[in-house]
Formats: structure tokens, sequence, C-alpha cells
């Protein structure tokens, strides 16, 4: 079983979970209760010896987001689902990583070649998709969190529209760029419609540690889907969110101190700290010297390929360019599987 590197988890150790849940054929996870809301900063210049310094950001509480309402059909107001969305973070901004990583795992599935998966269906709501490993706790946490905002809007919202509006709502309110987001995509009610397990990228490939072939598998996952290597190092960005937990991947740590704001210290980190592997029994990772985040094999290969690193180090010493990129590919990805989507926000 493989660890998707994009699996952002929340402080909760089941939403990063990748043992396979039980499957119970063409079932739907039912409705549960939320509790997310928003979050965002004006500070954003992260300085690498906050690491050993043990500081972290501050915050400022924004209440807006803009937003441009359509309705299709005049049946759903998008302004106010975004709302919802972002004011359900406010509450518990660690659930922000785990809507990310909803939305990127909803489309992340999609061939090129095939014209198969994307976000285009909402099948994560399919315990056929919501089981394959690098998914497993979704079904009890993002997925339960939207089950309330989807049955305040009725049919005329589809999962597969709420599910990507709510990464990008998810970005926006933990500091990061606004992300163009479309509406239009409609929902299959068929669980044939799920892709084969293993179309996301894993933490590891091949030999324990970071290595030529993890480069290769990046570039092979993302391609498939259509990405260049700058839009795979720009992804690879919204590492500055989430946690791994042993409890679950078996991994273990934050990528950087700040796993609720949105920046370029993963960049930072990455060019600028020492990473040595992490001497314990877990599965192959890497740590700071003081032990406190941690890197996987995949994303120390990010610096070791000539190719990725050139923007790696690009993004650590301009954040804005890295918001511009990261917003582009990141629309990009929640875009895979579909056509004719009704513009909401650019």
């Amino acid at each position: 079983m493989k660890l998707s590197i994009f699996s952002l988890a929340a402080t909760v150790p089941v939403t990063f979970a990748f043992v396979p849940n039980s499957v119970v054929s063409n079932h739907v996870s039912t409705r549960g209760d939320i509790l997310m809301a928003e979050r965002t900063s004006d500070r954003r210049t992260f300085v690498s010896s906050s690491v050993a310094a043990g500081i972290l950001g501050t915050f400022v509480i924004d209440s807006s987001y803009p937003l441009i309402a359509r309705a299709d059909g005049g049946a759903v107001d998008y302004t106010a689902v975004a709302a919802d969305i972002a004011g359900l973070i406010k509450a518990d901004p660690d659930k922000g990583p785990t809507l990310v990583r909803l939305a990127w795992h909803s489309s992340g599935t999609y061939d090129k070649m095939s014209k198969t998966g994307g976000s285009g269906l909402g099948t994560m709501r399919f315990k056929e998709e919501f089981s394959h490993g690098a998914n497993a706790g979704l079904a009890d946490t993002a997925i339960k969190w939207m089950e309330d905002i989807k049955s305040k809007y009725g049919d005329g919202l589809s999962y597969a529209d709420l599910y990507t509006l709510a990464g990008a709502v998810a970005i926006k309110t933990l500091g990061g760029p606004q992300v163009a987001w479309g509406s239009g995509r409609k929902d299959s009610m068929d669980p044939a419609d799920v892709t084969p397990d293993g179309r996301l990228p894993a933490a590891d490939s091949g030999s324990a540690g970071a290595d030529p072939t993890d480069a290769s598998h990046l570039r092979t996952i993302f391609g498939r889907m259509g990405f260049n290597d700058q839009e795979i190092v720009a992804l690879s960005g919204a590492h500055a969110l989430g946690r791994c937990h042993t409890t679950a991947s078996g991994y273990d740590g934050p990528w950087t101190p700040t796993p609720t704001l949105f920046n370029n210290a993963y960049f930072t980190l990455l060019t600028s700290v020492e990473w040595t592997p992490k001497k314990w029994e877990g599965p192959y990772q890497y740590e700071a010297a003081n032990g406190s985040i941690m890197m996987l094999p995949t994303d120390i290969a990010l610096v070791k390929d000539k190719k990725f690193a050139k923007y790696v180090k690009a993004y650590a010493k301009d954040e804005a360019l890295f918001m511009k990129d990261f917003s582009a590919a990141f629309s990009k990805l929640l875009s895979l599987g579909t056509s004719g989507l009704t513009p909401v926000y650019a």
C-alpha cells in the first residue's frame, strides 16, 4: 500500500490513514456534523531559522472572501456555499488541509489518454473510491463534513462541485491565493465510474529514501494528468499545509511549523534545512535537526532532481511567484475531467 504525497491531514489521525476501509459495494457516505471555518494571514514571510526557534506565524482573521456569484439555472448561490465552507474552517482551521486533500484526491485520478477520472463526476463519495489506500479516512472527515452543506443547497449543488470548491476555499482561507473555479460538474450515480486504485502519487517509490525513481514516479503520475515539471513543483507546495500521523499513515510530523498557513515555507525549508534520515522503526522519512518537521522521500526528490530543483529554488525566493503558479496549477487540477464549466470566480 502506498501513501499519497498529497494526503494533507488535519490533526485528527484518521484523516491521514492509508489502510483501506472495509468496503460495502455501491454504498454512499452518510450525512454528518460539520465543524469547520476560516482563517487567513497577512504574514507569509517565513525565515528558516524559525524552525529551530519554534516561532509560528501571526494570524489575522479576514472575513472577506471575494467571489463572483453564479447560479446554474438559478438553483445555487455559490458565493453562499463558499461562505459556508469558509465559515466552517474558522471554527477549526486544522480541517482546512483535509478539505484541500479532498479536492486534490477527487481530481488527481485523471488520465489524459483515456479521458477517465478527474473531478467531473463526484465519485469520491462512493466507497469504491474513498476506500482506496490514499483516500482512507476521508469518509469520516472531509466527506462527512460536507454533507450538511450538500443538504442545505439540495440537488442543485453537485458533490463534484462541492468537493472541488471546498479545496479552493480552504486554500484562500488559510492565507493562499484565490483559485479560479467554475461550476457545472454533474454527479455520477454509478460506482463503475470509479477509476482503479493507484492513480495518486506515492510518498516513496523504488528503494527506500529519495532517489531518481521518485522523480520519475512524480513525472509519470503527474504527466498522466497533463502537468509539466513546473506545475508538479508548484502543486507540491500544498505540503505547506497538514501533517502525517504514525497512527494512520506510519509517517510522522508536519512539513512546516505552520500547518494551517498557506505560504512558501515548504520551499524555504527544502532549500535551507539539512534533512537527515529519521532514525526510528517507521517508514523512511527525513527530519530537521530538532525533529519538529519532516519531509517524505518524494519531497526530497524535488531538490535532488536538477530540473525540479530550479523551481523549488525560485519559489523559495519568491513567494508571490509561487502563489501565482500554484493558483494556476491548482485551478487546472480542479478542472481535470470536466468541460463547459461556468466561471464562478477567477
